[in-house]
């Protein structure tokens, strides 16, 4: 009984959309957008701000270390902690993994971090790859895990 009056119903709403859907103007044109320009304080900022959040912080960082990888910047520690040296960020603060394994090969991958207050930003550069994360300090004080280089230069 339901199912004979709900048919001419759902039949008569799917012509009425069938036919409004022909009642649209024709093409319009077609604007390109053009992506409005940056203002002085919307640009993206040129070192680490001390008072940023942590996840500011790590976006300016993600994106110094990018810019470094993408524009063919070399993956040995040095590369990496130089390149965040001349962004802005404490080298004094700054853990890095040897360029080399145990036995002498050049590492598959380098870590990299920075101590900022609780928080570490950690970055990870290699053949894969950049990877990164934000991690709390541990409890020796250290944002890496395991044997470091000393940043000596």
């Amino acid at each position: 009984m339901i199912r004979s009056r709900l048919a001419p119903s759902l039949g008569a709403l799917f012509l009425l959309a069938l036919g409004t859907a022909g009642c649209t103007s024709g093409p319009g044109t077609v604007q390109p957008s053009v992506p409005p320009t940056p203002s002085a304080d919307a640009a993206a900022p040129t070192t680490p701000a001390a008072d940023a959040s942590i996840d500011e912080a790590l976006a300016y960082f993600d994106r110094v270390n990018r810019e470094h990888l993408d524009g063919g910047g070399a993956t040995d520690g040095r590369s990496l902690v130089d390149n965040l040296v001349a962004a802005g960020f404490d080298k004094t603060a700054m853990q890095v993994t040897s360029d080399t394994t145990s036995i002498g090969r050049e590492a598959d991958s380098i870590q990299f971090s920075v101590l900022r207050g609780s928080d570490c930003l950690i970055g990870q550069a290699g053949a894969t790859g950049y990877a990164s994360q934000v991690a709390p300090v541990l409890g020796t004080g250290a944002c890496l895990i395991g044997t470091t280089r000393t940043i000596d230069w």
